[in-house]
């Protein structure tokens, strides 16, 4: 055994550590109980991958909160007297930028606005009227709710948290062979040597190719492209975290190529995942993934099924499950619901929503199952954030088709019908779990709409589908 002496600038260093987590501790205590005891504090994580439609649900969410015209099957409506944003708690978070994204939705020539790229964060606050037999024994309370908005590629991260880099290469390269857009990457392995002495010129440029590949493959329609970082770097964007690659062989000597790759996969893990994971994601109450199935059913029966097992695969990042009176004051956290919205409702005629629903329960059913026998409340369904087509019928040939109608991305208004979602979402399932190249009944076509003009009246919010079921399921026990 060998002992250390320390000299007093060394005791002096770790006492304030331990000071420091003490008072941390304390300060979680306390901010629990008042947020338990008084003012109620509700965090709510949106997340989704990409073109999933994130930001215009949580701008769309917000504005049809503060004017709840559009709202009727959310119950709290009525016994809100005042909803208003606030400051955000946390100094360090980006705030979300609602008052832009909103400006474009709602312009003259509205557009879309940009696509989430890194954690946000606001607060929407409501004063609540109190209800029922207690109605005269108490005023009005006050209850926030904290929106956290963020990447679900960073969230697909942290299922790396379990594996090695040796059982994340064997799985990412077993995707790669099956996925034509790794083409290149996998013609740039056969010539690298993972035992070679490690050369930044050669791991940079393998990374680069992976990192291609996976914006191919997201842009094809894969959900799972890990890690998140390299489709969206931030501020990391060249850093040796972000420079590694899959390798067949992953052990190497010291000092070659696979060691170095290895050693900053565990960087990554450790640099990158786990602080996320910390600040953001495990103080979260109840949560909303959302989902372009049309855009995954359009692409075909692989990347359906790489959906499928990328929805099982997020949710074994949830901490699903209850959390007692007693364990919420002491600032536990654990996520009470789950809601898997398929988006871009608006895209199909209402006729074919029950079965949109129906294919997201099954795409979701493995994920789903674990978090209801955790504790976990769970639910399905379509929506669309913001409405931006009108439904229309339309005869051709004789026959009368039920189609949309909207504004193209090149300003054109067109009449769309996308091909009819099977009323058995077995259909849909067992192709692509049996790895099938292309659908056997028929394509299901996608076309991308821009938001369409609106007049809103005082009180309404922005045209949406179903959002405020979402918003019931989601906090409207709270209120």
């Amino acid at each position: 055994m060998y002992w250390v002496r320390l000299g007093w600038k060394g005791r002096h260093l770790i006492i304030n550590d331990i000071a420091d987590r003490l008072l941390r501790s304390v300060e979680a205590v306390q901010d629990g109980v008042n947020e338990a005891l008084f003012e109620p504090v509700i965090r709510i994580g949106v997340t989704g991958l990409s073109r999933a439609g994130k930001t215009v649900f949580i701008t769309s969410l917000v504005a049809n909160l503060m004017d709840r015209g559009r709202m009727p099957q959310f119950s709290p409506a009525t016994a809100i007297t005042a909803a208003y944003l606030q400051p955000q708690p946390d100094d360090t978070v980006p705030r979300f930028n609602y008052e832009a994204h909103l400006a474009a939705l709602t312009a003259t020539d509205p557009h879309w606005p940009a696509s989430t790229r890194a954690v946000s964060e606001l607060r929407l606050s409501f004063r609540v009227r109190p209800t029922g037999l207690l109605a005269g024994l108490s005023g009005p309370r006050t209850v926030h709710l904290d929106i956290v908005d963020y990447p679900g590629e960073w969230l697909l991260d942290l299922g790396l948290m379990e594996k090695t880099y040796a059982e994340w290469s064997a799985e990412a390269l077993q995707r790669a062979q099956s996925r034509e857009q790794s083409a290149e990457f996998l013609a740039a392995l056969e010539g690298f040597d993972g035992n070679a002495r490690h050369e930044e010129a050669g791991a940079k440029a393998l990374s680069e190719a992976f990192t291609s590949y996976l914006n191919r493959a997201r842009a094809a329609g894969y959900s799972d492209c890990t890690p998140g970082r390299f489709l969206l770097p931030g501020e990391l964007a060249g850093s040796p975290v972000l420079t590694f690659a899959p390798l067949a062989q992953p052990d190497g000597p010291r000092g070659s190529m696979a060691r170095e790759f290895a050693r900053r996969y565990e960087s990554y893990k450790r640099e990158v995942v786990r602080p996320f994971f910390r600040d953001h994601f495990a103080r979260i109450d109840r949560q909303i993934v959302l989902v372009d199935a049309l855009g995954a059913i359009h692409a075909g029966p692989k990347a359906v099924e790489d959906l499928r097992e990328t929805m099982a695969d997020i949710l074994s990042a949830f901490r699903p499950g209850r959390v007692g009176r007693i364990m919420a004051l002491l600032g536990q956290h654990r996520v009470e619901k789950i809601l898997f919205a398929a988006t871009k409702a608006d895209h199909i005629h209402h006729t074919q929503h029950a079965r949109l629903t129906a294919i997201m329960e099954a795409l979701v059913r493995d994920a789903r199952d674990r978090a209801d026998f955790a504790g976990a409340k769970t639910t399905a369904m379509s929506i669309a954030s913001l409405r931006a087509t009108v439904e229309e019928t339309v005869n051709h040939d004789g026959q009368d088709i039920d189609c949309v109608r909207g504004v193209t991305e090149d300003g054109k208004r067109a009449a769309f019908y996308p091909g009819e979602l099977p009323e058995d979402p077995a259909h849909i399932l067992s192709a692509a779990r049996q790895g099938a190249e292309k659908w056997l009944d028929g394509d299901y076509e996608v076309m991308r709409f821009k938001p369409a003009p609106m007049t809103l009246k005082p009180g309404e919010g922005p045209p949406h589908i179903r959002l405020d079921r979402a918003a019931e399921f989601l906090i409207g026990d709270k209120l």
